[in-house]
């Protein structure tokens, strides 16, 4: 029941992540890049921003030291993420490690709903994160290949995942009963790029966003 339940749930990023997976391999292989290059990195490094940007880093190419601030940069959003899920992923025994590994916003905005009625809900959370993962792998690999065969600009493909960061947030603002984290992320983004600039404000803001989670959360438990 798990599986069949997880893959219908899946359903909705497989299109997307294909799509995407597809820009990142198109990417590595104008960048000179083949298709292990491409299964290497979507198995070790599944976060699909910093695998775009790190068709970048591996050009440059960059020191030890510029990419872990990068990759700090670029994935500091999940704090947040983390945060929401502690009760989750709290007793999920030998699937946390790869849950924890899994969690893409995508992922995320799926297991932030209600496990179906029915399921062993560790496996259910396990099984839409590998889904996941594997649509994401199978795209790159594909784009890889088309890449190879097929020329293609891949000038813009990187915008896509800007894209989809929009689409997701819209999705759980007019899905979601309660808004708080996501005005919380909003008011608190927009007030750092006002404040510190585009190329400074990201950190500052997943700072604050997690301070201010932390301790409406703590107030919440207390309160229980």
């Amino acid at each position: 029941m798990e599986v069949k339940k997880a893959f219908i749930t899946s359903l909705p990023v497989l299109a997307g992540y294909l799509v995407l997976g597809m820009g990142f391999g198109i990417m590595m292989r104008a960048a000179g890049y083949g298709i292990l290059w491409v299964l290497a990195m979507s198995l070790t490094c599944f976060s699909g921003t910093l695998q775009y940007v790190g068709v970048e880093l591996l050009a440059g190419p960059a020191g030890i030291i510029q990419t872990a601030i990068t990759s700090l940069v670029v994935n500091a959003r999940y704090m947040f993420y983390g945060i929401s899920m502690i009760e989750k992923y709290k007793n999920t025994g030998k699937y946390k490690p790869y849950l924890i590994f899994a969690l893409t916003d995508e992922t995320y905005t799926l297991l932030s709903e209600e496990t179906p009625e029915g399921c062993d809900e560790n496996r259910y959370r396990f099984l839409v994160s590998f889904f996941n993962h594997c649509y994401w792998i199978a795209g790159g690999a594909i784009g890889n290949l088309i890449g190879r065969v097929l020329p293609f600009s891949s000038r813009g493909v990187e915008f896509s995942m800007t894209a989809i960061f929009v689409a997701s947030f819209t999705e759980q603002w007019l899905s979601g009963k309660n808004r708080f984290s996501a005005a919380v992320g909003l008011i608190t983004t927009l007030a750092c790029l006002l404040i510190f600039g585009a190329d400074w404000f990201l950190i500052p803001a997943m700072l604050i966003i997690t301070l201010i989670l932390s301790f409406f959360r703590k107030r919440e438990v207390s309160d229980k």
